[in-house]
Formats: structure tokens, sequence, C-alpha cells
């Protein structure tokens, strides 16, 4: 091989010792730099990743508060059907209006919104709330006897707790 392959490297002349300490706090300085890079970067990263996180948490329940406002709806059509079947009326505006529940319910599912099935179940606090406690002797103390409101879940959130009544002991 030839010398013109490899041009002359040029050796730096010794350094004085003052020299020396100003490029070691030179070379801490830009270690100093690049580890606030570093962290910048990864604190970027991790912004980026959390607001991700909250967008998709936000078009997982945006549908939430809207169902809250047309619940009350739903519980007036429920008494409806409820009070004309109590008084013997099964005709087609019942079921008409019973088919309207049934529609709105399949569109509340459709976005996540599901009823708390809560009949015969442990009462729970964190689903139901009770409003009333009734003395049973065949039932399990704890157990839900009757659902006074629906409760509904927007995923895994709860939207409106049921509003039940309770058994106790007698």
């Amino acid at each position: 091989m030839s010398d013109e392959a490899y041009p002359e490297i040029a050796i730096p002349p010794q350094l004085t010792p003052e020299e020396l300490d100003v490029l070691r706090k030179k070379a801490g300085e830009r270690d100093q730099y690049l580890d606030l890079a570093a962290r910048a970067r990864a604190e970027f990263e991790n912004y980026q990743k959390r607001n991700q996180r909250d967008r998709e948490l936000e078009r997982k329940y945006a549908f939430g508060p809207l169902a809250l406002d047309l619940l009350p709806i739903y519980d007036n059509l429920d008494r409806a059907v409820v009070a004309s079947q109590q008084a013997g009326d099964t005709g087609p505006l019942t079921q008409g209006v019973a088919m309207v529940i049934g529609q709105f319910l399949e569109l509340l599912k459709r976005h996540g919104i599901t009823r708390i099935d809560c009949v015969g179940k442990p009462f729970d606090p964190n689903l139901h709330q009770a409003v009333m406690q009734k003395p049973v002797e065949d039932v399990e103390p704890n157990t839900i006897l009757q659902v006074l409101e629906q409760g509904f879940l927007n995923q895994d959130r709860v939207l409106r707790p049921a509003k039940v009544i309770v058994s106790t002991k007698s």
C-alpha cells in the first residue's frame, strides 16, 4: 500500500494542564447536554404515549354523557310499559313502546352502554345504590330483591348505579 492512501495525521502538541482542564470541563458539559437531550426525548415519547392513551379513553367513553342524558327517557318509557301491563293493556301501543325500548337498548349496546344485571345478585355498592331494605326469610341477606331504577355501565365504568331494594335478615 502506498503512503498516498493514508494521509498524515497531525499529532496535536502537548496540552498544558490548564488546557486539559478546559477540555475536561467541555467534555463534562457535552455529556450533560447529551443526557439532557436523551431525557427530553424520553419525556416527549412518554408524552406522546400518554396523549395517545388519553385520546383512546376519550373515544371509548365519549358516548357516556349523551347516554346519561337519555336514560331518563328510557326510564319513562319503561314506566309507561309497566303501568300499561299492570292495567291489563297489552295492545299495539304497549307493544310499540316496548319495541322502542328494545331499539333504544340495542342502540346503547352498540355504543358500549349496557344494563347492570341485578335481581337475585348480591348487593355490590360499586354497582348498586340501596334505596330500601326488606326483611325476607327465604333469601340470603344482601341479595337484590327488586330494581327501582335500572343501572347502566359505560364499557367497564358505572354510568349510573342501579337503585335497588335489598334483603335483610327477618
